[in-house]
């Protein structure tokens, strides 16, 4: 028999029922049992927290990505690039839907263009995401910042090149992303008629008072290739040779080794690890040199260089080794440093920032999925929150950030997905101003592939032949995997001039196209192959 609860209660001399209750009979036991995420469910999981940092605490005006948790209005242009591309990721995996994602990036470049101040075309460092005004990120930078403008015109252009539906909404954002790109005056920031640097800032109020120039090696490269690549802005050649690479001066040129690995440019021991991410989330670094390095292998290097230091840990510093390691600008328990070995272009008081494994997996895939196995099960109970892994750790001090930061967050997520699929680096480089460039700089092909097993199977295009030709040549490639291919023509102004395939599906395997130059002109030219994975570029000339 079921018991019953009856309460009486007096009021004013009379008796009223309050409630009358029923208790049930045991219901059945219920039991669970967790499991370890296999390492593809993971990566995921990462990539979904840390996507949602970008979209559900994107700013509810402009969309942009605040520059950290709690930061209210302010808001950075930069980490808005970041976060442009992370919502690629998000459409690609399924974590919004598409039309999703496009809403919310037009939303985004309808208020750079129309709300946020512009200096030359470039945009502040932070920016109010209700009213686009300038928020000064110290006395003198109140104007345009030309580094983290090339990190926002990098997103740009690459959901240029992913947004490619007919609808009303994708093509606004191409066209929109295409007017914001060729209004950065990149050649305004040379400063003087003829000069050889670019300069990281001007203000309406004390001009070139910051008096930066941007020279490597550090995290703004992406700021020259840009500037080269700009169809109505350029600045020429010379400046990346003089201005980025001082014509290899150090600290642009190294050659030493490190733990046993060779680095070739940057500072001893790679400085901070963001040095070797921000101009390579949509840049593809792999098979291609400059004269200076392969930017793939430098990179891997100094991501090996930072894994080895932790396991040596010369500074004593409690829980370095294996699994827990990176060091690259962050939180830490004194405020906001760039972290770095043996203190030099940065200081390492004991802080381990995640982004710093994680966004070298492209690199380092071993060494950056044991860290995040090692940051989620071991660390997870105080580092893991809601936008994903928080910012840093210091063992030291037994002391866990509660903050996430743009910078930091993004290019988790990108890095990610380059190491997984190559989306963002395949998006950014199937850009028709982006072959032009990288002939004018000097980049060719080193013919060398990257580590097996960093990197999965990739398409294969051979250098057409004959090269130079006359009027006929053979392009001959290698799918991977049966599917889609599109090929094309492109001259040097980046204008499409001939297309072989559109969308046709082939199957895996060689293949060979036959390109008739018809009418067209003696000179350089550019056959292009994408399938939905991947995009290569290589270079032909024609001679009549």
């Amino acid at each position: 028999m079921s018991k019953c609860l009856l309460l009486l209660i007096f009021l004013g001399g009379t008796i009223i029922t309050f409630a009358r209750v029923n208790e049930s009979a045991p219901s059945d036991t219920v039991s669970a049992t967790s499991r370890a995420m296999s390492t593809e469910e993971l990566l995921t999981t990462v990539q979904e927290a840390t996507f949602r940092y970008f979209y559900d605490y994107g700013h509810p005006v402009s969309g942009m990505a605040r520059e950290r948790l709690n930061s209210g209005d302010v808001c950075a242009s930069g980490g808005t690039g970041f976060g442009l591309m992370a919502l690629i990721v998000g459409a690609e995996r399924g974590f919004v839907a598409r039309e999703a994602a496009a809403a919310r990036t037009l939303k985004i470049i309808r208020f750079l263009q129309n709300s946020a101040i512009r200096y030359h075309g470039a945009w502040a460092h932070w920016i109010n995401g209700s009213t686009g005004q300038t928020i000064p990120f110290s006395q003198y930078d109140n104007g345009g910042d030309l580094v983290e403008t090339s990190y926002l015109v990098q997103g740009l252009l690459t959901v240029r090149q992913y947004y490619t539906g007919s609808d009303s909404v994708e093509t606004e954002i191409r066209a929109r992303a295409t007017q914001l790109w060729e209004e950065v005056e990149w050649d305004w920031y040379r400063r003087y008629p003829n000069g050889t640097s670019l300069y990281w800032h001007w203000s309406p109020n004390y001009g070139w008072q910051m008096n930066m120039t941007i020279r490597g090696y550090n995290e703004a490269m992406i700021v020259y290739l840009l500037a080269v690549a700009s169809p109505t802005h350029p600045v020429p050649p010379l400046c990346y040779h003089i201005g980025w690479a001082r014509t290899g001066a150090y600290p642009y040129l190294n050659g030493n080794t490190f733990y046993g690995f060779k680095q070739w440019v940057g500072p001893d021991y790679g400085g901070p690890l963001f040095f070797t991410h921000y101009s390579f989330l949509g840049f593809d670094p792999r098979d291609k040199a400059d004269g200076y390095t392969n930017y793939f292998d430098n990179s891997r290097n100094i991501a090996l260089i930072h894994h080895a230091y932790s396991i040596d840990n010369p500074l004593g510093h409690t829980g370095y080794d294996s699994l827990c390691w990176g060091l690259t600008a962050s939180d830490d328990p004194w405020g906001y440093s760039a972290h770095a070995p043996y203190n030099i272009w940065g200081v390492d008081n004991g802080t381990i920032t995640p982004s710093a494994a994680l966004s070298s997996m492209p690199y380092t895939p071993d060494e950056s999925i044991a860290a995040m196995e090692y940051f989620y099960y071991t660390l997870g109970a105080s580092l893991w929150g809601q936008y994903g892994f928080k910012d840093a750790f210091n063992l030291n001090q037994n002391w866990f950030a509660g903050s996430y930061i743009a910078i930091d967050q993004g290019p988790i997520i990108v890095m990610i997905e380059n190491y997984r699929s190559q989306l963002l680096w395949n998006l950014f480089m199937s850009n028709p101003e982006i072959p032009g460039m990288m002939a004018a700089l000097g980049f060719s092909s080193t013919g060398i592939d990257p580590p097996e097993g960093s990197i999965p199977g990739r398409l294969e295009l051979q250098q057409n032949y004959p090269n130079p030709f006359n009027g006929e040549t053979v392009i001959r490639f290698r799918l991977p995997k049966s599917g889609e291919v599109t090929l094309e023509i492109f001259n040097t102004l980046g204008q499409k001039v001939q297309q072989i395939y559109g969308e046709k599906f082939l199957a895996a395997g060689e293949q060979e196209a036959r390109f008739t130059a018809g009418n067209l002109p003696s000179g350089i030219y550019y056959y292009r192959l994408r399938s939905r994975e991947s995009a290569i570029t290589r270079k032909m000339l024609l001679l009549r």
